[in-house]
């Protein structure tokens, strides 16, 4: 940003994409730099729950958890403008991508299978890769979700070995291309 330069985000933008894409961290630097308020949907959904996405699921299933997805999602979109990040599945349901082409903008973070095994293969907090095989698990999701995430409105390509505040000014740049989003005053 040249010197003097301010940001006005005029509609929300909520980043989508698999698990391992790099939504919170990308988010967390996006919001940041352009001064605005950021929300990881899954941690206000366990705020709300008081539990974690695991023991929800556990508990309660997975459709139940879509359902508190989707009212957090909605109550985020109808707030100032931010960053919100999703799970995964989020962008999965119709009336969730309605809601956010209507009230934000969707960003779909496109890391390809190679980058995301790398990035989740060693944590146990992904409920939908405990299974026998996490890496076939993963590569179905990934072949399953593709075509769903393609219908955002935006797209970054995830580059393997850019760093977060790289593929942060990307998201920022193609933001910026759009005036009715981010305007740069």
């Amino acid at each position: 940003m040249a010197e003097g330069q301010t940001y006005h985000l005029k509609r929300t933008v909520v980043l989508v994409g698999m698990m391992g894409s790099g939504k919170t961290a990308i988010g967390r630097a996006l919001a940041a730099a352009l001064d605005v308020p950021f929300v990881d949907s899954d941690a206000a959904i366990e705020e709300a729950a008081a539990s974690t996405i695991a023991e929800i699921f556990a508990r309660d299933g997975e459709a139940f958890f879509r359902k508190r997805e989707a009212e957090v999602l909605k109550r985020l979109l109808s707030g100032p403008p931010g960053i919100v990040s999703t799970g995964g599945g989020a962008f999965l349901a119709e009336a969730n991508r309605m809601a956010i082409a209507q009230m934000g903008v969707a960003v779909w973070l496109d890391a390809d299978l190679k980058i995301l095994w790398e990035r989740v293969r060693h944590k146990d907090t992904r409920p939908l890769l405990r299974t026998a095989d996490p890496q076939a698990t993963l590569a179905a999701l990934y072949a399953e979700r593709t075509p769903i995430y393609a219908l955002a409105g935006l797209k970054i390509d995830v580059k393997e070995n850019a760093s977060i505040d790289e593929t942060m000014r990307s998201v920022r740049d193609i933001l910026a291309s759009r005036p009715d989003i981010l305007e740069i005053t």
